[in-house]
């Protein structure tokens, strides 16, 4: 079914760990010294963004992580703030993007045999679980998860797969009326949002999904869901 689908593409609970690994400092000098004039090497930049990393509640961008380098005057910096290329004394500490991208290229390739993996969402990239773990870090938790209707996801994956969409039409396909608070709670959890109006009577409201969505499912984008050919039923739902 689609809505099992897509449920399987996240392992019940997302991890931020507080793990400190031991690092082995570059051994090759010319790598080392490229990163000098930044004020520190490679794997002191690492190491702050393995920490940044551990410690977020969200998936954190490029744009964040050069933030840990460039913002000093406690102003909150923005998500889509890229640094300015100065002559300034803050500048001479701020690793570029290619040296930041490659650093988490690093970062995942050390932890490809660990039971965590840094995965790259919409938003941007974050520590988590690996899925074959997450049914043991569960029993950590005393409270149960947060289970859904088959109605709410159902229509989800309606949703998902035939966006942009209006309630009228997830109704038509899944031939039943879709209740209010089914489009409520989608909206709350912020896995969907209003992206226009139909121009027809009545000027229904079209849906599409979120970044929320994304990240929250671990995904980059909407491509690397199944194919909606390889899902069963979904026209029966």
């Amino acid at each position: 079914m689609a809505l099992e689908a897509i449920m399987g593409l996240k392992s019940p609970y997302i991890m931020h760990l507080a793990i400190y690994r031991s690092q082995e400092s570059p051994t090759d000098f010319s790598e080392e010294a490229s990163f000098l004039k930044f004020g520190m090497d490679f794997d002191t930049i690492k190491k702050i963004i393995e920490a940044a990393l551990l410690a977020a509640d969200q998936p954190l961008s490029i744009n964040d992580l050069s933030a840990l380098f460039t913002d000093f005057s406690g102003e909150k910096s923005t998500e889509k703030s890229v640094p300015k290329k100065d002559t300034s004394e803050n500048d001479l500490e701020t690793p570029s993007r290619d040296t930041l991208k490659e650093v988490l290229s690093t970062l995942r390739e050390e932890c490809e045999s660990r039971s965590i993996e840094l995965k790259e969402v919409a938003s941007g990239f974050q520590y988590q679980i690996r899925s074959e773990y997450a049914e043991y870090i569960q029993r950590l938790w005393i409270e149960r998860p947060v289970r859904y209707s088959r109605a709410l996801l159902e229509t989800l994956a309606i949703i998902v797969y035939r966006q942009p969409i209006t309630r009228g039409e997830i109704e038509e396909i899944r031939g039943v009326s879709v209740a209010s608070s089914t489009i409520k709670t989608l909206r709350e959890r912020r896995w969907i949002r209003v992206l226009g109006h139909r121009d027809v009577p009545g000027r229904p409201a079209i849906y599409g999904t979120t970044r929320e969505f994304l990240n929250y499912f671990g995904l980059k984008t909407l491509d690397e869901l199944p194919p909606l050919s390889n899902i069963r039923n979904l026209d029966s739902l």
